[in-house]
């Protein structure tokens, strides 16, 4: 008998993402990104916390096409800079969303700390069968004094979790995934999922 698909729309356009959470995901799970599902929109991130967000995206996507759906949001929380840059991580240099101008000014904001710890906290809002579900993952470590490594996105280059003695950049995908904020809120949405599932 074959397995049935279970078939998500994941309300995101950054393609850096669909492939991490892609590489999580396993049968009998589908992700369709807002492309695959024919959906052209930048949706509004203007909310002060990662929860209300990502209850955003996902709660505008089901809208637009009744389906099940799940959204993220990710934050860094450096706790020198009093958990900054956290809901504006994206956009922390300014609204361009270039990742390497905020790098610079995160460790520019750092230069004169001695404590670089910090964490990268991901809510997933999945809405199910019409009800909304939050799932966290956490990600302790700290930051860098330059950058590392070529792989993943973000601030990847610039953060080692602990554990670990490269930054997410210099590791592979299957190497982050041991570790990942991300990893983590998904297994726990797979979790519920397969709960779901079998009930």
């Amino acid at each position: 008998m074959p397995i049935q698909r279970i078939i998500l729309v994941f309300a995101t356009n950054n393609q850096n993402k669909v492939k991490e959470i892609r590489s999580i995901l396993a049968e009998p799970f589908e992700i369709i990104t807002l492309t695959e599902a024919g959906i052209d929109i930048d949706i509004p991130e203007p909310h002060d916390s990662l929860e209300a967000n990502a209850s955003e995206k996902s709660g505008t996507i089901h809208q637009l096409t009744a389906k099940n759906c799940f959204s993220e949001d990710t934050g860094l929380e450096v706790d020198a800079l009093n958990g900054e840059p956290g809901v504006k991580s994206a956009r922390y240099a300014g609204e361009g969303r270039d990742f390497q101008d905020n790098i610079n000014k995160l460790l520019a904001n750092l230069s004169n700390q001695s404590n670089r710890r910090a964490r990268f906290r991901t809510v997933v809002s999945l809405i199910w069968e019409e009800k909304e579900y939050l799932f966290e993952g956490i990600c302790e470590g700290q930051i860098t004094l330059d950058q590392k490594g070529l792989q993943g996105f973000g601030y990847d280059p610039i953060f080692i979790p602990d554990g670990a003695s490269v930054t997410f950049a210099e590791m592979t995908m299957e190497e982050k995934n041991k570790f990942s904020h991300r990893k983590k809120a998904i297994a726990k949405l797979v979790n519920f999922l397969q709960t779901k599932l079998h009930e």
